[in-house]
């Protein structure tokens, strides 16, 4: 992580104030930033940029009991959206979903188990809410080759700026 930190700041990898203890997010000394960390079997995903973000990847293949986990940890509204769906659409619809999610949590510095039910994905993907504290954050999705990506940051809405300009994403595989 330092490595790319470092070619991404034109800055020594060791002069990068990172603390990275075990068990624990990753995070940056004051004025250098935020970074969200994120791996599966075969990839690793670096997120860095100037306010705070979560992310989080999967391979697209990963075989998953889509409909018990949307029943367990999906709010009902979030459950009308995946109505109807075949069993691969449904698939990858909890799986696109399960990632946003879990970069929200990371955003959160929450707990999987107990945080999961509590963000509902907007049908249109691009806005995860917090049930209990109405927190809004703005999405950013990806597919790439055999993973979905996501990224989640604070919305930028009313302050001119444009939310895919303000972050950095580096994808290791």
């Amino acid at each position: 992580m330092r490595q790319l930190l470092g070619e991404l700041m034109d800055v020594e990898p060791l002069a990068i104030p990172l603390d990275a203890p075990p068990a624990a997010p990753p995070t940056l000394a004051p004025g250098w930033g935020c970074v969200s960390l994120s791996h599966c079997p075969d990839a690793l995903l670096v997120g860095w940029g100037p306010r705070k973000l979560g992310v989080d990847l999967e391979r697209r293949d990963r075989m998953l009991p889509a409909e018990a986990l949307a029943r367990r940890f999906f709010p009902p509204e979030e459950r009308v959206q995946l109505r109807g769906l075949e069993p691969l659409a449904l698939r990858q619809a909890v799986l696109d979903r399960w990632v946003i999610k879990e970069a929200a949590i990371k955003w959160q510095r929450g707990a999987l188990a107990k945080d999961l039910p509590q963000w509902c994905c907007r049908e249109d993907l691009r806005t995860v809410v917090h049930c209990g504290e109405g927190q809004e954050l703005a999405v950013q999705g990806w597919r790439h080759g055999s993973w979905t990506l996501a990224m989640v940051q604070d919305s930028l809405e009313g302050e001119g700026c444009d939310a895919s300009r303000q972050v950095s994403m580096l994808c290791l595989t």
